[in-house]
């Protein structure tokens, strides 16, 4: 076996002390590695820990309300065998008061929805009647979309009905926050868990997933083309997709929005419901 040492100037190397450097350089390597991936592949652990995770949650809370708003949207159901589009018309007051009025097609003309806290009424012009939508079926499909009652009127609050917590999972994307809602056992929420991604600089939200009590993936909501109405900076289009219908979704498409406007107090009460 060769020894180190200096003879003559030069320093010679064992072959043993020369494995010995190999390895460390490895090692050294490997570390160097794993910085790299923290420091660029998941910036949003560092964003995460400078974050308020309540401020976050009231943003997306709030992000299609202000203190009033009035909006005309599109909701376009797809499924295999037809599609149907229907014209919308959607006054919001606050965190607790909606209403919806459908304008197209003929067939669907008229049929208005309203919420005030935490009750909710539908109006079928063909039967003349006026229906209050009972706690149970909050969960349930909206004229036939892929988007709950609940989904549409906003009863359920992120900020009240969930307990949340900032998450980064193995997919994580640079750029990104990832929030983790879970249902409060006293809220009536269907679902397991919501996973939601957001814009790291603006926290305007990418997708939410909706997993079912089992862990099972049910629906997954995409925001997309962001636009600004009136100041106001929102996804202008809600796909929502559902994980156990083949070819199935439901596309909210916002077309024309203003925030902060005067409404009528008319507006939001059960007479107008019937309203020509």
């Amino acid at each position: 076996m060769l020894e180190t040492g200096v003879e003559q100037g030069k320093i010679t190397i064992s072959p043993t002390t020369s494995i010995e450097v190999r390895e460390d350089i490895k090692m050294i390597y490997r570390l160097f590695l794993m910085a790299f991936v923290l420091l660029f592949a998941y910036p949003v652990v560092s964003l995460a820990s400078e974050r308020d995770v309540e401020s976050i949650v009231k943003k997306i809370d709030a992000l299609y309300r202000s203190n009033t708003s009035v909006a005309d949207m599109e909701m376009q159901i797809v499924t295999p065998h037809w599609e149907r589009t229907l014209s919308l018309r959607v006054w919001t007051e606050g965190m607790d008061k909606t209403f919806i009025r459908i304008d197209a097609p003929k067939k669907e003309k008229g049929v208005t929805t309203l919420r005030i806290g935490n009750e909710m009424w539908n109006y079928l012009p063909k039967t003349n009647k006026v229906i209050k939508v009972p706690p149970s079926m909050m969960m349930g499909s909206w004229m036939g979309s892929d988007f709950t009652n609940d989904d549409l009127v906003k009863e359920s609050s992120m900020l009240n009905d969930y307990s949340y917590d900032l998450i980064v999972p193995d997919d994580a994307k640079p750029g990104h926050l990832y929030i983790r809602f879970i249902p409060k056992e006293d809220s009536p929420i269907v679902w397991g868990k919501l996973i939601t991604a957001v814009r790291a600089d603006d926290l305007i939200p990418v997708w939410q997933h909706f997993y079912d009590e089992k862990g099972n993936l049910m629906r997954v909501l995409n925001f997309k083309e962001i636009v600004s109405f009136g100041g106001k900076t929102i996804p202008s289009v809600m796909e929502m997709v559902p994980q156990n219908k083949d070819r199935h979704k439901t596309v909210m498409r916002y077309l024309k929005a203003e925030f902060d406007v005067q409404i009528d107090d008319d507006v939001f009460t059960r007479r107008n419901l019937q309203r020509k």
